[in-house]
């Protein structure tokens, strides 16, 4: 029997939570073990997630961009899209930032960066099935779960034997499709729906529920919804998949709809309908580990597991799948472990964005949350043909909203829809960090001509 590798900590994946965690131990003196599964450091958001398809989504907007040129008055001829230097460039970004991820934990002497797929054979051991070849078994007192999640695959008729697409393998296409029919109207969905038609493909969005984007508020949605259809994406909504089979060299979808039955006949399908826990893989029942019936991991708000010493730190622990909230989890077990305090999860802003052009930025409750929650508010809302720096940019679809408390003046949240909402969102963001009220955006000086500018005028609307 081999002889298990002893360790202070072993740190399962290499994400946004696990890689700076065990650079983090590695600095305070710890022996830590670093097992990834992938032949790349950096998870999902580096290989495969954000990094990758905000690279691409960059290109797709230089061509709209482009595409748009006589309407600031600028000549150009015809306009396209070389797939493969799209794709060149996406793989030179991923390349660069994942060895510099690699690099970053290598340099630590008492680090081991072990490529292979880990699973528990006991509450403090782990077996590493090694890329190379043969297996290793590990122990530590303290084991940190960062595996993340991968694409759901939906039980349809017919999907075993269709050629289809996923988040991952779409960006590896090197021509566009000639008509690419998305199943899901979530974030990926409408990211890769608006990328690939600025790209030159024909995109129809199929989407079960009445809405897309479906925890945002109805006018989000119906906005977002008004200006994929304008760039020429068709939007079916209440429309429900069921059943997918070869149609020559491409795919037909068959669904069902409020106005009955739909048949598409499309080059290309992109399943994008959600994502699912890397911890069927685990063998967490050798170490006691509870999971919930869709396989995230259950964590109290510290992230320990129902087992001592282990912890699950990023989208497997079924938190919001968002790479800035598995960095936050690295800074809670960072300051609990390693520095005595006591961090919790729990009342953390939890902010995202979604990288449609314009983008849309939200922080704090939503409209519906609120009025869910019972909470007593006041709305703001702005169209961004009311900004000036919009009008300037001819940038001008979309609108502000915020939500405030009446009776103590805070901001309960926002969403932003409109170019750099992003941005945007995170200053309104700061402005609830700071416990200000409303008034002092409202009151507050920005530079002319700026977006941040708008807020005086958006908060004034609550007057």
């Amino acid at each position: 029997m081999a002889t298990a590798q002893p360790y202070d900590a072993i740190v399962i994946g290499t994400g946004q939570g696990g890689k700076p965690l065990a650079g983090a131990l590695a600095k305070a003196g710890w022996t830590v073990a670093v097992i990834e599964k992938a032949d790349r450091v950096g998870g999902s958001c580096v290989v495969v997630g954000c990094t990758p398809t905000k690279t691409m989504f960059a290109s797709a907007r230089v061509a709209h961009l482009t595409k748009r040129a006589g309407d600031y008055g600028v000549v150009t001829g015809p306009v396209t899209v070389d797939q493969e230097v799209v794709r060149r460039r996406k793989r030179d970004i991923v390349d660069s930032f994942s060895a510099g991820s690699r690099k970053g934990l290598e340099k630590w002497e008492t680090l081991d960066l072990i490529f292979g797929e880990a699973r528990f054979t006991g509450p403090q051991e782990i077996t590493v099935q090694l890329r190379a070849g043969g297996e290793q078994i590990l122990t530590a007192p303290k084991i940190f779960i960062n595996t993340g999640t991968r694409n759901v695959v939906p039980p349809i008729t017919g999907l075993d034997a269709v050629p289809f697409l996923d988040s991952t393998s779409i960006m590896e296409l090197d021509q566009a499709p000639e008509h690419l029919v998305v199943l899901g109207g979530g974030y990926i969905g409408l990211e890769f729906s608006q990328m690939f038609r600025r790209f030159g493909s024909r995109v129809t969005i199929v989407e079960m529920l009445p809405q897309l984007l479906a925890r945002e508020d109805e006018d989000v949605a119906q906005e977002v919804a008004g200006i994929l259809r304008e760039e020429g994406i068709e939007v079916l909504l209440d429309t429900t998949v069921t059943q997918v089979a070869s149609e020559g060299d491409g795919v037909q979808v068959s669904a069902t709809a409020s106005d009955g039955d739909v048949q598409i006949v499309a080059s290309h399908l992109l399943v994008a309908v959600g994502r699912r826990p890397n911890s069927d893989m685990l063998n967490l029942e050798a170490a006691g580990i509870r999971a919930g019936e869709r396989g995230f991991i259950e964590v109290n708000d510290r992230l320990e597991t129902s087992t001592p010493g282990i912890y699950a730190l990023g989208d497997v622990n079924g938190g919001p799948a968002f790479t800035h909230i598995s960095y936050d989890d690295f800074r809670v077990l960072r300051a609990n472990i390693l520095e005595n305090g006591n961090a919790s999860v729990d009342m953390r802003q939890e902010p995202y964005a979604v990288f449609i052009d314009p983008q849309l930025g939200r922080v704090g409750l939503s409209e519906r949350q609120a009025r869910e929650r019972g909470f007593n508010y006041r709305v703001a809302k702005m169209p961004m043909t009311h900004v000036a720096r919009s009008l300037e940019q001819d940038e001008t679809r979309g609108f502000m909203k915020v939500l405030v408390d009446p009776d103590t003046n805070m901001i309960l949240g926002a969403s932003i829809l409109s170019s750099e909402g992003a941005e945007i969102m995170s200053m309104i963001q700061i402005a609830m960090m700071g416990k200000l009220p409303y008034t002092a955006l409202r009151d507050g000086i920005f530079a002319h001509p700026s977006y941040a500018e708008a807020l005086n005028n958006l908060f004034a609307g609550l007057e």
